[in-house]
């Protein structure tokens, strides 16, 4: 009898910006391999600091209880002043890797949209009520900029509900465009993501939660993977972020 292949129970959740933050290494590991940027050695302290290969922009993960986790710092260059952008530790890694994936290996996937809100419109985003900005459908995500004579900061937060929020990403007023609308347009994918663990809601109206038998060698081989895409873009023809597999879990109940 052949041998039947292991496989891992994976749980897959929608929408992704509500699966919590996953695995750094979906972004940390990709900027270094695929990307060139080096990593400082600390290993007393828990965190991450990588830099680019020409030493414009540093990134960081951090964890901060009464702050954002991720913070990347760039340069300023001779037609940019210096930008910043922060995101929350719930903060999905997928959307973030958007960002990071633009910045690190830019594409005319990636450059297409030369305006942030173009992705939430065309997935059915209104203006927020009593306020400038954008807001999804069910009203539990928000994406502003702020600034009347000259414009500011883009901020985007997502909650649970008018209370309860979960995730902030900001953006400095000289960020790129191309790069938030990279963030924006990994926002409304609807593919869902892969995690172990979720935030702790049962709402169906506003989690969906789906359990696969995903084969073990699939799970141990999505990060190399994406490595690889991510090399193959830098170096030659544009590749979709969206062809990139999400990263599976490390761990889960093998059979």
């Amino acid at each position: 009898m052949p041998k039947t292949p292991e496989t891992v129970e994976v749980e897959f959740i929608s929408p992704r910006r509500l699966a919590g933050g996953g695995d750094p290494a979906w972004i940390t590991v990709p900027l270094h391999r695929a990307c060139g940027w080096s990593h400082g050695d600390d290993s007393l302290m828990p965190r991450v600091i990588l830099s680019s290969p020409d030493q414009k922009a540093l990134l960081r993960l951090e964890p901060d209880p009464d702050g954002q986790w991720w913070t990347l710092h760039h340069a300023p260059t001779t037609d940019r002043p210096a930008w910043y952008a922060s995101f929350g530790a719930r903060t999905p890694v997928e959307i973030i890797a958007a960002f990071t994936d633009a910045l690190a290996a830019p594409d005319t996937a990636a450059t297409a949209w030369a305006d942030p809100y173009e992705p939430l419109r065309q997935t059915g985003w209104s203006p927020a009520t009593g306020a400038d900005g954008l807001a999804s459908p069910n009203e539990t995500v928000y994406v502003q900029r702020l600034g009347v004579d000259e414009p500011g900061p883009w901020f985007v937060t997502t909650t649970l509900g008018q209370h309860r929020p979960v995730w902030q990403a900001r953006f400095g007023e000289h960020t790129p465009p191309y790069l938030i609308a990279a963030f924006t347009a990994a926002l409304v994918d609807p593919s869902p993501v892969p995690r172990t663990g979720s935030l702790p809601t049962r709402d169906p109206d506003l989690v969906t939660r789906s359990h696969r038998e995903v084969p073990a060698v699939q799970v141990a081989s999505a990060l190399e993977e994406r490595v690889q895409a991510l090399a193959a873009r830098r170096a030659g023809p544009a590749t979709s972020p969206s062809a990139l597999r999400p990263p599976l879990p490390r761990n889960g109940r093998s059979r």
